[in-house]
């Protein structure tokens, strides 16, 4: 099956206003940038997005998030972003944060097809307890609150009930792939992209370089069944890559 698109317009064609996204990287490394800019110009808002971090101003989902197209984020870090911090804090933004491995596990388990799992991560916190401010009201209250989660003790030692991320879409950042969607990530690169791409019920997949044929099996860190749409960059495209944090002497 040829999965290649023309274009990231096409690709990103049919996500809607509302729609759930997850996408891939870290902080700035091996984010979807074409496809979020592709996104963006499409105007589409109320997205709830489910991703490491929200990208910095002016970079990544920062540039969506800027916009005001996002409405909730579920992320484990959002430390390199002002205006998130302002929608945040001003009640504009919907905010679920949970810790970084329960993030992962949760969307791996979305895709491979487990509802929930337990995890001693955040036991004899409000992540267990619930009461995390997901969305203050403008007068700087707490508007939305998290639910207490259900907690049960295996082996002597209490464990915390966390529900698995599945979402309408997925946008990922592969160094290579080919027509079938199987794709092959550049080392730190790798990071969130493969579990994104798990998650989404229709996964698009941005590729620096596109294979002639197919790539070999050993070769794959993710199989093609769960990507949906390819779309392969320019030389332009997959050479435009930001540093979040340039330290020189």
């Amino acid at each position: 099956m040829d999965k290649v698109r023309a274009s990231a317009e096409e690709a990103v064609a049919d996500i809607g206003g509302g729609a759930s996204l997850a996408v891939g990287g870290f902080g700035l490394c091996g984010i979807p940038t074409v496809l979020l800019r592709a996104l963006h110009e499409r105007g589409v808002g109320g997205l709830r997005v489910v991703s490491n971090n929200c990208g910095t101003d002016g970079h990544g989902l920062g540039v969506l998030l800027s916009a005001g197209r996002i409405s909730r984020v579920t992320a484990s870090y959002v430390g390199e972003n002002k205006e998130f911090a302002r929608q945040y804090l001003g009640g504009e933004l919907e905010v679920e944060l949970i810790p970084q491995g329960t993030l992962a596990e949760r969307l791996r388990a979305g895709g491979c097809g487990i509802p929930a799992f337990f995890t001693p991560a955040g036991v004899g916190t409000q992540v267990a307890d619930g009461g995390l401010p997901w969305k203050y009201a403008a007068d700087g209250t707490v508007d939305v609150a998290s639910p207490p989660r259900e907690q049960r003790v295996f082996g002597d030692r209490p464990y915390v009930l966390e529900e698995a991320v599945t979402t309408d879409f997925a946008l990922v950042r592969a160094a290579r792939g080919d027509r079938h969607g199987n794709l092959v990530f550049h080392r730190s690169a790798r990071n969130f992209n493969p579990i994104v791409a798990m998650a989404g019920t229709v996964t698009v997949a941005e590729v620096e370089e596109l294979v002639d044929g197919a790539l070999h099996p050993d070769e794959v860190h993710l199989p093609g069944v769960f990507v949906q749409r390819v779309v392969p960059l320019t030389a332009e495209q997959a050479a435009d890559r930001t540093i979040e944090k340039e330290t020189v002497r």
